[in-house]
Formats: structure tokens, sequence, C-alpha cells
């Protein structure tokens, strides 16, 4: 095999790679840092693709989606998170029991919206096609993924480690009453953290249904895990 064929192959296992650290990185803020365990957070993902086809088609506007996905995303999490999972701080096992549920009432209200046929999400005309580099042939798509990703990897560790407001979130973490106590609202801190993970969940949806068709999958394990479908290979 030729060389350029290696090097097309690592690609794509990066592009696939960061589409996926855009959905755990997410998922690494509520849990990892705020110790709230969300199985649901794979529903956020998936309805950010439905939310960001839906209004790519009504307003033609990528970045309107992106917006329109991520916003809303993040209100409903942080609707969980005040409402529901706040009574539950600490209790692993009614987490995880409240979460589920929740991802299977999203499923089937993705069914009764959007059906369960799969649906691909048109992207700007500037992401479309390829870029040759090097006399190595790299769809323009999977190399905004990656920036992405990088850009949200970046931003992430500026805000945890070189922020105010970053050392207020592991003060929460390590010692909540201690936090409370010199004046830092842990409550109020823990919505806004949530919703920013639920919010990054979205965004990787919406990336992702431009990359990959979406569609909530019939199986054991669907409403824990909504599938993505390999889309048409204008992108592969």
């Amino acid at each position: 095999m030729r060389p350029d064929f290696w090097v097309v192959q690592t690609f794509n296992g990066l592009s696939y790679g960061a589409l996926l650290f855009l959905l755990a990185s997410g998922l690494s803020l509520i849990f990892g840092v705020m110790r709230i365990v969300n199985m649901a957070h794979g529903s956020y993902f998936m309805l950010g693709g439905y939310l960001g086809l839906t209004v790519i088609l009504r307003t033609r506007s990528f970045a309107m989606s992106v917006i329109a996905a991520t916003v809303t995303i993040a209100l409903i999490g942080m609707a969980m998170e005040r409402y529901f999972l706040q009574r539950l701080r600490g209790q692993d096992l009614g987490q995880v029991l409240m979460t589920i549920g929740f991802s299977l009432i999203f499923q089937d209200l993705a069914l009764l919206v959007w059906g369960g046929d799969p649906y691909n999400l048109p992207v700007p005309a500037a992401l479309s096609g390829s870029a040759r580099l090097g006399g190595v042939v790299f769809p323009i798509y999977r190399i905004f993924i990656v920036g992405v990703a990088v850009a949200v990897g970046l931003g992430l560790w500026l805000l945890l480690d070189r922020t105010r407001a970053g050392a207020m979130i592991r003060a929460a973490v390590d010692d909540g009453e201690m936090a409370q106590g010199v004046g830092i609202n842990v409550p109020r801190l823990s919505l806004a953290v949530f919703g920013l993970g639920a919010a990054l969940a979205a965004l990787g949806g919406v990336i992702g249904a431009g990359f990959l068709g979406v569609y909530p999958r019939h199986s054991p394990y669907g409403a824990l895990r909504p599938r993505l479908m390999m889309a048409s290979a204008a992108h592969a």
C-alpha cells in the first residue's frame, strides 16, 4: 500500500476521534468535574443534531443551527439539573435512574417529531469539497471537525486551569461546603457547568450530523446511546 493511504486513514481516525472528543468533553465536565452521573448525555448529542437539522433547513444558516441547538440543549440540561438532579446530589443510583428515564423520553420524543428515518445535515459550501496537501486529498469538513475539537479542548483547558471561574469550579468539587463558606454559589456554579456540558454535546451533535446522518435506533441500548449512521460518501 502507498504511504498516502496510511496518511488518509490516520486522518480519518483523527477526525472521528475529534468528533467523539466533542461529545466526551461535555461528559467530562458533568461527570469528571461535577461528579454528576448523566446517562442522558448521548441524548443531548442526538437532539443537538436534530435541532441543528431543523434550523438549517428553515434558515439555510449553519451558524444559526449551531447557536440554536447549543442554546436550546443547554437550557434543557440546566432545567434537568435545577429541578431534578440537584435533589439527588451524591446519590449515584438515583442519578442513573433519573437520567435513564430522561434518555428514554428524549428518544421517544425524537421518534415522534422526526421519525425513525436517517437524515443528513447539509453543510455550507465553504466546508464542502476537499483540499490537497502534499499530494494527499483531505475533506475540508473533517479538517473543520479537527479544528473545532482543538479549539474546544484549548478553551476548556484555559477555563479550568487559567481563570478564576475554573478555580471556583475546582474548589466547589473538592469541598463544596468550604466553597460555599467563602462566598461561592455552588448550586449556581453547578448549574452553569452542567449547561456548558450539555451545550458541548449539542455542538458535537450538529457537527456530527454534517459528518454522519443521525437517527434514533431501536435496540436494547438505543435509549442510552443514540446511534449515528454513516452519511453519504460526499464527506468520506
